[in-house]
């Protein structure tokens, strides 16, 4: 009897040690990413002046990815481009877990957020342009939550210089009545977007279109230039990705004068 009493105790005493341990771990996990994503350094004063712009240059590339990449990906696998955010997520983590690569997965963490934003948008809501921004604003609570922490300051910063950028943007197709060609484009084969684009330009090129568009490039060179007077990575990222906003809308108004 003495020994069947003894028994029932000690049998839940496996399970009880399991779930211990499996807390133990999971705390220790969280403590980890936590210590992952603090170490966004900043820049020193000593750092070779070929790392501060591949810092700007990785910048201004990973913004015109989602532009010229994933925007026709994404038309033809809408569903394999939102998945595929899990990868860079991954490939962001397991840069980080290196102290020679993290600085690179700090950035790619922030561009996972584009990425996804324009997946889901270009994807199936791309006929309406009142739909951009709320969508390209998907990471910013996640951003904002990291960054009141000090964590993974360069990944954040880029994404909410990309935000920006794309707000900026936004507010000048909102100005010049552009977004009744946005939506004309998006329902339209190709092959028939040339005169729509030439009518677009039209519409750029009047006096207050281009009012706008000096102003618009006037704050974002001022935006993107300024925070290169602090000698910090995460401001690196912030101003390539304003600065980058010019050069890919310089090209989409190249490729519509040339349409």
């Amino acid at each position: 009897m003495i020994n069947n009493t003894l028994s029932s105790y000690t049998t839940p005493t496996t399970p009880i040690s399991t779930d211990l341990h499996s807390t133990e771990i999971g705390q220790k996990s969280i403590r980890e990413l936590e210590s992952t994503l603090s170490l966004s350094p900043s820049l020193p004063r000593s750092t070779p002046w070929r790392q501060t712009w591949l810092v700007l240059a990785a910048a201004v590339f990973l913004v015109s990815v989602p532009v010229f990449i994933e925007a026709p990906l994404v038309r033809s696998l809408p569903v394999f481009s939102v998945a595929m955010t899990g990868f860079w997520v991954w490939l962001s983590f397991t840069l980080m877990s290196r102290p020679a690569t993290y600085l690179w997965g700090d950035l790619l963490l922030g561009f996972s957020w584009s990425w996804l934003a324009g997946a889901i948008y270009w994807g199936w809501l791309r006929w309406e342009p009142l739909w951009h921004l709320p969508v390209e604003s998907i990471g910013l609570p996640f951003a904002g939550w990291c960054l009141v922490r000090n964590w993974g300051k360069v990944g954040n910063w880029f994404y909410l210089g990309s935000l920006l950028g794309t707000a900026l943007t936004d507010v000048y197709f909102y100005l010049v009545d552009l977004m009744p060609y946005w939506r004309q484009i998006m329902q339209v084969e190709p092959a028939s977007v040339s005169p729509i684009l030439q009518n677009a330009l039209i519409q750029v090129q009047t006096p207050w279109g281009q009012t706008w568009a000096v102003v618009l490039a006037l704050v974002l060179l001022t935006v993107g230039i300024l925070p290169l007077r602090q000698r910090q990575q995460h401001w690196y990222a912030f101003g390539g990705a304003v600065l980058s906003t010019i050069l890919v809308d310089s090209l989409f108004l190249i490729a519509a004068s040339a349409a």
